[in-house]
């Protein structure tokens, strides 16, 4: 059979399967649909549970993904008792997301999928800082070794500041959806990337993409398989715009469970000086729940605190809502915890990651680990991340 007529096959197969999911649901049972709205050239799709009619626990519903967008996590929807159907994201609609979604200007490389939602970033998170290109708007850096040309895709609003490249090469890429399902426990959705970097990256990623939503929680994996012949770095991470459902951003209490903050230059480029500081009894110290009063947060917190188990957890506590989100890494590969939250929004972005941010500049770290992973060839490594929300 020719790879065209397989590749029909399978789509028309994907599209029946979404299809047969997108029926009226039993009550308590999953399902998938695909949304009316294109983004990145394909449709959104959304992982679906029934919504109970009355409640006393607040129960995960909906998870929006964006398969044309680098399988961003657009929206998390969840019961809350006294609040009803809540978006747990700050994100605007799908039809909103699509007019701003057009590579446009303000959406240079993808850029308006991680100011809401929550955008998956690789083979990099947070920013990477070089020579600045303006004819070819990118950065020459130094990436394993190797000079390589980044997409200067951000820069900070201040007088001065230092053009630079964020959030990885995923954000506007489009991603091949190879298997659906949903049943009475869960609704899963799986789809892969690749392609290659060419000058932007130092070598060959398969990446896959697994979403889940079950009874209990959200479960995101991201798995990063090198399909050259030589090592190749990695960074994965998530950034979620988390809702504080009340508004009251002043009570809404934060956990990092971290021992080491990384100090930034200051709040507009955010790039790090090299220099870290114990977080205990400090203003950064969130190794408890702590109000977060008018405390601004743009930082990255490392030497990060885990269970028994080996996983770590950041928790979000509402308690004007009675509401609680954990959001928990059991990689090992997580080695930092970034965490925005201007004090004038009702948002708390908490990003697991492997690496801080411009973890290449041996200038600033020296020989401190960074979180790049150095993936050898036909090796994979696994990102992970589970939302579980509660009452309080």
């Amino acid at each position: 059979m020719s790879t065209i007529q397989s590749r029909r096959d399978w789509l028309a197969a994907t599209t029946l399967g979404l299809a047969s999911c997108s029926q009226a649901p039993r009550p308590d049972a999953f399902s998938i649909s695909e949304s009316a709205e294109t983004l990145g050239g394909q449709k959104a799709i959304t992982l679906k549970r029934a919504a109970p009619a009355t409640g006393g626990t607040p129960m995960l519903l909906e998870a929006e993904i964006l398969p044309g967008r680098g399988f961003n996590t657009w929206q998390l929807r969840a019961y809350i008792p006294g609040k009803g159907i809540t978006d747990l994201f700050t994100a605007p609609s799908l039809a909103e997301a699509a007019k701003l979604m057009t590579n446009g200007e303000n959406d240079f490389r993808g850029n308006e999928s991680f100011k809401n939602g929550g955008a998956i970033l690789a083979p990099y998170a947070n920013r990477i800082r070089g020579k600045f290109d303006a004819k070819t708007r990118t950065i020459e850096t130094s990436i394993g070794g190797k000079k390589m040309k980044l997409p200067a895709n951000w820069i900070g609003k201040n007088p001065g500041a230092e053009p630079h490249a964020m959030h990885g090469l995923l954000l506007d890429q489009r991603t091949t959806i190879f298997s659906s399902k949903a049943d009475a426990n869960s609704a899963t959705l799986e789809a892969a990337w690749e392609k290659p970097f060419q000058s932007e990256w130092p070598g060959a990623l398969k990446i896959q993409f697994h979403a889940a939503l079950t009874t209990k929680a959200f479960v995101l994996k991201v798995t990063a398989v090198n399909t050259g012949a030589e090592p190749c770095p990695v960074g994965i991470g998530w950034h979620p715009y988390f809702n504080i459902p009340s508004g009251d951003r002043k009570q809404a209490k934060l956990k990092i469970p971290a021992n080491t903050l990384a100090l930034v230059d200051n709040y507009d480029n955010v790039f790090p000086t090299g220099v870290t500081q114990p977080t205990a009894g400090s203003q950064y110290d969130f190794r408890q729940p702590r109000a977060m009063g008018d405390q601004f947060l743009d930082d990255c917190f490392i030497d990060l605190i885990r269970d028994a188990n080996g996983a770590v957890a950041a928790e979000i506590h509402d308690p004007a809502s009675h509401f609680a989100i954990k959001v928990t890494s059991a990689s090992p590969a997580v080695k930092a915890y970034q965490c925005y939250a201007p004090p004038d929004k009702s948002f708390i972005v908490l990003e697991p990651q492997f690496n801080t941010g411009d973890p290449f500049n041996k200038a600033i770290w020296k020989d401190r680990d960074t979180g790049i992973f150095l993936l050898a060839p036909g090796k994979e490594v696994v990102y992970d991340v589970t939302v579980e929300i509660s009452g309080i």
